[in-house]
């Protein structure tokens, strides 16, 4: 089966022709606006995987789309604001373009449906709970999945208590025990958890609430804290890399940001340590987990205690899948190149009940 996955981001788009055996055979990228250009010189897919950062409660696994499930989509989408309305423009861009090819939605949401109780529940009056799903749900999932059995892969066998650090734009953190997840610091919407390139993290919830009430609009706020947080709210630009460069001409701005971030990432990390009861691999992966050996080498400092050391040479040359650990280390540590298309795919290939 040929599975054409697409994967939207809040101002990009990212489409792979995968044949049988997962072999790429287009790869393109470019604005939602552009699908039927990016795949009209493409041989024709079998199916069609796109990829949806909330399935809420009622999506837990690949689902095959129609209109219904199109429909229910769109009324997750004031959940994800960045990411859900790029998903179902994609999708009718794609439908579109390739009507009679059947399409599969694929969710972030859906490695998160293994939380405990402890780990998903909100300490919220329960009318509210049940009225509008207040829960913790998690996103990264494709891209945990796919990280968790590659690792599987590189070392023999998944380790039995995992931390996964997908680190971009947005960035999460995900504890995996055998394979499953049992917490991750993003919660009932992506605003939650680490320092993200323009979005806040977690704050103190009075401080939304009091701005309101001292006459900022609720639009505004939540604008603000989607757009306008994070690092772009510290440095005035969300892209680590010119974060970086300011720093290094000891910018005061990108050297407080740089130390924000880092709190909240060591912080998170080894909460989802504790949530594990000890820790065997830690594992990066997202564009700056990937490509920012600085990163991995303070959060590995951060974490000595608990026995992560990294070889420093290895990690400044890692380029794609790497072990980074240092000999002697009890926790592994490696770096992941992040595959959300394979996890597409597989998903595809699984719900519509044909594997290659």
């Amino acid at each position: 089966m040929r599975v054409l996955t697409v994967n939207p981001g809040s101002s990009s788009l990212k489409i792979s022709l995968l044949d049988a055996g997962d072999a790429i055979l287009a790869q393109e990228s470019g604005g939602g606006h552009e699908m039927a250009g990016l795949v009209a010189g493409m041989p024709r897919p079998d199916a069609i995987g796109v990829r949806f950062v909330h399935g809420g409660t009622d999506f837990t696994s690949p689902v095959r789309i129609d209109a219904t499930v199109t429909e229910r989509l769109r009324e997750l989408a004031d959940l994800a604001p960045l990411h859900q309305p790029a998903s179902l423009h994609a999708l009718a861009e794609i439908t579109g373009a390739l009507p009679d090819v059947p399409a599969v939605a694929c969710f972030d949401t859906a490695f998160h449906a293994t939380l405990p109780d402890a780990a998903a529940a909100y300490a919220l009056p329960s009318e509210w709970r049940e009225r509008f799903g207040l829960r913790r749900y998690g996103f990264h999932g494709l891209s945990f999945s796919y990280a968790v059995r590659r690792t599987g892969e590189l070392l023999g066998a998944v380790p039995a208590r995992m931390v996964v650090c997908h680190l971009g734009s947005g960035a999460s953190l995900c504890a995996v025990a055998e394979g499953r997840s049992v917490d991750t610091t993003m919660g009932f919407t992506p605003l939650e958890g680490l320092v993200m390139a323009s979005r806040a993290g977690s704050i103190d919830p009075g401080i939304p609430l009091w701005l309101i009430k001292h006459g900022v609009e609720p639009a505004e706020v939540g604008d603000a804290l989607e757009r306008d947080s994070g690092l772009r709210g510290l440095t005035g630009t969300g892209d680590m890399r010119r974060v970086r460069d300011q720093a290094g001409e000891r910018d005061v701005n990108a050297l407080a940001a740089l130390d924000v971030y880092h709190h909240r990432l060591r912080a998170c990390a080894a909460a989802m340590t504790a949530s594990l009861g000890g820790l065997d691999a830690l594992v990066f992966t997202g564009g700056v987990g990937e490509h920012d050996p600085s990163v991995r080498m303070r959060l590995a400092e951060d974490l000595a205690y608990l026995g992560v050391s990294i070889d420093p040479d290895r990690n400044a040359a890692a380029s794609g899948d790497t072990d980074l650990t240092a000999p002697g280390a009890p926790v592994r540590t490696l770096v992941v190149g992040a595959r959300e298309d394979l996890e597409i795919a597989a998903g595809v290939r699984h719900r519509l009940g044909r594997r290659p």
